[in-house]
């Protein structure tokens, strides 16, 4: 697998994240990966996650070799060929899924991505559809870990643009487009997941909501 790129930060979390989707995602259907990197993510959770359809993209052409040389290696038949997208620029190349899933992206990226987010997931999740981030949030304009923190400083030494994202600003950029917060789950190495759903699902645990 010449093209296949190996992501140790991947292998680490694959299970973890694998036991938060298998119970949030809905039990059949069509998942968008957002920036699947090296497509291990993909290649793991559409492994235990048989009755889904993964469909994995990045914007990077290197990013795509690699998910299908990961691909066509785990021989799986529910994942398919990555498509070029890039969050910021819509309409997306996909028209209807029922989850959208972006691991370890917005920090990675400017804030405009995060926006872009959003938006494509507002106009491409179908009503009460699910939207899944993952990754390290500052809370209360606070790092929750001097990890965190140190880490924070590494990425916008890279690119002043990036950074770790505080919770309630990625919230209330959701809540904008009609995707609402339902589920903080803390993950190992200081990481979050948050579980949005779009529509009157969400909108409905939103205004209960002590997040």
């Amino acid at each position: 697998m010449l093209d296949a790129l190996l992501s140790p930060a991947a292998a680490r979390n694959a299970a973890f994240i694998a036991e938060v989707l298998m119970r949030v995602l809905p039990p059949s259907g069509l998942v968008l990966e957002i920036a699947s990197g090296s497509g291990e993510h993909a290649v793991h959770f559409a492994r235990v996650l048989p009755a889904l359809v993964w469909q994995p993209s990045d914007p990077d052409e290197a990013a795509r070799r690699s998910i299908v040389a990961h691909a066509r290696a785990a021989g799986l038949a529910n994942i398919r060929s990555p498509l070029a997208i890039d969050v910021t620029r819509q309409p997306w190349p996909v028209t209807r899924v029922n989850a959208v899933v972006a691991i370890n992206m917005i920090h990675i990226a400017p804030w405009g991505a995060s926006i872009g987010l959003m938006a494509g997931a507002e106009a491409t999740l179908a009503e009460g559809g699910v939207l899944y981030l993952y990754g390290p949030f500052r809370e209360g304009g606070a790092h929750t870990a001097p990890s965190n923190a140190a880490f924070d400083d590494s990425l916008r030494s890279r690119n002043a643009s990036w950074g770790i994202r505080d919770i309630e600003a990625v919230v209330a950029a959701a809540r904008a487009h009609d995707l609402h917060l339902v589920e903080r789950v803390v993950m190992p190495a200081n990481n979050l997941s948050l579980i949005f759903y779009r529509g009157r699902r969400g909108l409905a645990v939103d205004r209960e909501s002590t997040f």
